[in-house]
């Protein structure tokens, strides 16, 4: 089934829905899952941002799994 077949099937399915519980159940989740949320940077945050963003490109930086190993390796000295 596609994307598009499945919303169709959705749709005719809610429209038979008389239960109002439900369908609000049913809003709650598509509001969460449809709920965009605004993050408001302050200006010192968006310029580390951009500077992060400067030092990807320049490859100065290491990766998740590299970072836990190091992390491993300082805790196994202490």
């Amino acid at each position: 089934m596609t994307t598009i077949e499945l919303k169709k099937t959705l749709i005719q399915r809610i429209v038979e829905i008389n239960d109002i519980s439900f369908l609000k159940a049913i809003k709650t989740i598509i509001d969460f899952r449809t709920k965009e949320e605004i993050i408001t940077l302050t200006p010192e945050l968006h310029e580390e941002i951009l500077l992060s963003k400067k030092e990807i490109e320049k490859g100065l930086f290491i990766s998740n799994e590299e970072l836990e190993n190091e992390v491993e390796a300082w805790l196994r000295e202490k």
